[in-house]
């Protein structure tokens, strides 16, 4: 039985909201780091993913684009795909991930929502990139639940090289405990699309479940998988993956327990948010954006404590750290923010300038 740390933890004070969907609080902001955090492009349109392979990053935009950063450079690729973007509360081109031999095949990963009707659902597709524009190639998994809300759509290669998703509950919660859904799940996938054989339930994507909306997933350097969650009106979480896992949703959140279900590491407990999305981790910390909670937080594994380490900058949503490097992306055009000077923007700071 895992040990449950519930933090409610007074020294940084959240004002909680309604929940995840409503406008952000009014949380009182502290300082940014005195020295070292440097604009590397500004004037992005709701960027969504981070990826960045030698000195070029490619970012998504939740409006259908790909933006390319090289050298000081700005350069939004189109995207040509073959269902046209829906512009729904939280959906876009979302989820989006360099394949493991980008340099050489152009090839990459991204998760969209999309109309079929009066419907709407999420897929998993190949990109190709030729002549600056991306092209989608091959279907890999699609009609992925996609409600008014909870798109999920976090995409990462884990160990093994198997892609992952993060995939909400649609805005019907109990789906979340349907292992014949797709939604409020954890998926697991071979890069060709098919099912892993070694997925905890047969014939089926499915990695865990029990989920409301999570957004971030990392892995440490012993495989040991971690994935934050959109808690509903305040508990946010930070859970500890395990394959076929049931983390609880709807039946449970935050620090309640229930025998079967498994309690996160880390909430935000009762009467606070974070709206946590990406995240990754470095030296047995978990470094996570947070969009209400207007921060990049730390999350210490060892010490059960976490902090702010970003403030000061709106809505985070994504981050991504490359040798000891912290790279993220404001969120504040996405409808929900207060957009300052040239928002959206790409940050870098020295995880070093944090300590």
């Amino acid at each position: 039985m895992k040990k449950i740390i519930a933090l409610l933890i007074t020294t940084f004070f959240f004002i909680a909201g309604c929940s995840d969907n409503s406008d952000d609080n009014n949380q009182e902001e502290s300082p940014l780091p005195a020295e070292g955090l440097e604009v590397i492009a500004d004037n992005l349109e709701v960027p969504w993913s981070i990826e960045k392979i030698e000195d070029t990053f490619y970012l998504t935009e939740r409006s259908g684009n790909i933006v390319k950063i090289e050298d000081g450079e700005v350069e939004r690729q189109r995207v040509e795909l073959e269902e046209e973007v829906s512009t729904a509360s939280e959906a876009g081109l979302l989820g989006f991930v360099l394949a493991p031999d980008f340099s050489e095949s152009n090839l990459a990963y991204a998760y969209y929502t999309y109309e079929d009707g009066e419907e709407q659902f999420n897929r998993i597709v190949t990109l190709r990139l030729k002549d600056s524009v991306w092209r989608e190639e091959d279907l890999l998994l699609d009609q992925i639940p996609s409600g008014t809300y909870h798109h999920g759509g976090r995409l990462k290669i884990g160990p093994g090289e198997k892609l992952y998703a993060t995939a909400g509950d649609a805005s019907d919660p109990e789906i979340a405990q349907d292992l014949d859904s797709l939604g409020g799940k954890i998926l697991r996938i071979n890069l060709d699309g098919s099912i892993p054989d070694d997925n905890p339930f047969a014939d089926s994507y499915v990695y865990s479940f029990g989920h409301r909306n999570p957004q971030g997933m990392t892995w440490l350097s012993d495989g040991t998988m971690y994935a934050s969650e959109h808690g509903d009106n305040a508990n946010d979480e930070i859970n500890l993956i395990e394959a076929g896992q049931n983390y609880g949703w709807p039946v449970i959140e935050g620090s309640e327990e229930q025998e079967g279900m498994v309690s996160p590491l880390f909430t935000s407990g009762d009467n606070s948010t974070w709206a946590p999305s990406g995240m990754d981790n470095f030296a047995g910390k978990l470094y996570v954006a947070a969009l209400r909670g207007s921060a990049v937080l730390e999350f210490d594994l060892e010490t059960g404590e976490y902090r702010e380490v970003i403030t000061g900058l709106g809505r985070i949503r994504d981050v991504q750290i490359k040798d000891d490097d912290l790279y993220f992306i404001s969120n504040n055009t996405d409808g929900r923010g207060n957009p300052q000077e040239n928002d959206d923007k790409l940050y870098r700071i020295s995880l070093l300038d944090l300590n």
